[in-house]
């Protein structure tokens, strides 16, 4: 576990957003024909629409000695699990969307995120990505896990960020980076711009020692103080269109989360679906277009919603649930007749492994979802499955 000695800084009213499509064009410019898969002199339509591929909970636990201890059932090659099979599956499905960012949804690595697994399972599908990754972190980068026989320590974000962000010579993460900033004071939350759109990657992962166990949204603790950030940022958005994403979602779709309370309740996701709640109030009175979500290993879209969680065709926000990235499957949650526990959700899919894409235009965005792999033991009509459709920005 990392030392973590610097004084914490208030990040209120302090703002960081980056813009991605200068740095993209500068990089998509090579002088000759030599395999690079984008169009290296965008037309004026290709400056008004872009690419955003979305996705979460990824990558199985590498089978080496490192993780010896480790159930085989846990581990890539586990017939229960979807194993490199799955994750190269959605990373090849991504890469031929030749996005202009992707989206990751947290859970990027299993179990515990170490910083050698993430090298050895998550870098081999998804490394030819990396550079237009921009990731959120989720549980299994920052929480013990000791379930199914298993008990490895959590890793409080140390091989997430020493991952995206790189690092020193003896595994110490860089302070900032692709990740966003690693220090006391800012735990890998931050903003950039697609075109006329911005987009905010969350940390919701509250219950660390990262976050001193402290899962307030009020008090001066460090959630706290990026409920804050997010306030600030949202109020000096210049930006028609809004997507926030973090990992737990507010709002459920599976039988995972739905134990104790109702798929359709605020929080269902357990207590960082809480505490996201707070974060919901915010999008909602700056009237932001989309919340993308993972932890559910299932795809779910769900209808506009309010803080609340009441259906709200007018102000409300779409939740796009997609844990589908390859590591295994959880099961969405039905009523007996077969419809869906929460009201909201409007489709579903639960048998396969696939990434969506959302092509973001001036003023709304259209969408698409279809598996790249059926489910452990399933046959291909597993993947006769996709969703697609369309919306308008409320900003």
């Amino acid at each position: 576990m990392r030392s973590r000695t610097r004084k914490i800084s208030l990040l209120v009213g302090a703002v960081v957003a980056t813009t991605l499509v200068g740095a993209a064009a500068a990089v998509a410019a090579p002088a000759i024909d030599n395999g690079w898969p984008y169009d290296s002199a965008p037309t004026a339509h290709d400056a008004e629409t872009y690419t955003l591929a979305a996705v979460g909970d990824i990558a199985c636990e590498p089978d080496d000695d490192e993780n010896a201890s480790t159930p085989g059932s846990l581990k890539c090659g586990s017939p229960s699990l979807g194993g490199y099979d799955a994750e190269f599956a959605t990373a090849k499905q991504t890469e031929a969307m030749k996005p202009d960012a992707v989206a990751l949804l947290g859970d990027e690595q299993y179990e515990v995120g170490k910083l050698s697994d993430f090298e050895a399972s998550f870098e081999q599908a998804w490394g030819g990505l990396k550079f237009l990754e921009r990731p959120a972190p989720g549980n299994h980068e920052y929480y013990p896990y000791v379930k199914k026989g298993d008990n490895e320590a959590g890793q409080n974000g140390s091989g997430y960020f020493a991952y995206f962000n790189g690092h020193d010579q003896s595994g110490t993460p860089n302070t900032s980076g692709q990740a966003g900033d690693d220090t006391e004071g800012a735990q890998g939350w931050y903003s950039y711009d697609l075109g006329n759109w911005h987009i905010v990657s969350l940390n919701v992962e509250c219950n660390s020692p990262a976050f001193q166990n402290d899962c307030s949204t009020t008090d001066g603790g460090l959630l706290a103080q990026e409920t804050r950030w997010l306030a600030a940022d949202l109020k000096s958005n210049q930006q028609q269109c809004t997507i926030a994403y973090w990992h737990q979602p507010t709002f459920s779709s599976t039988t995972a989360s739905t134990a104790t309370v109702p798929a359709s309740a605020v929080g269902a996701g357990g207590q960082e679906g809480q505490v996201a709640d707070a974060w919901w109030k915010l999008l909602y009175a700056n009237h932001a277009t989309l919340v993308l979500n993972g932890h559910e290993h299932a795809y779910a879209r769900l209808k506009p919603m309010d803080p609340t969680g009441a259906y709200d065709p007018k102000k409300g926000i779409p939740e796009f649930i997609v844990g589908t990235g390859g590591e295994a499957l959880d099961t969405l949650a039905k009523n007996a007749d077969g419809s869906f526990a929460n009201p909201n959700v409007v489709t579903g899919y639960d048998q396969g492994f696939g990434t969506m894409k959302l092509t973001l235009k001036q003023h709304g965005y259209s969408f698409s979802y279809a598996p790249a792999l059926q489910g452990p033991g399933l046959g291909t009509s597993a993947l006769a499955y996709s969703d697609s459709g369309s919306g308008d920005c409320r900003g």
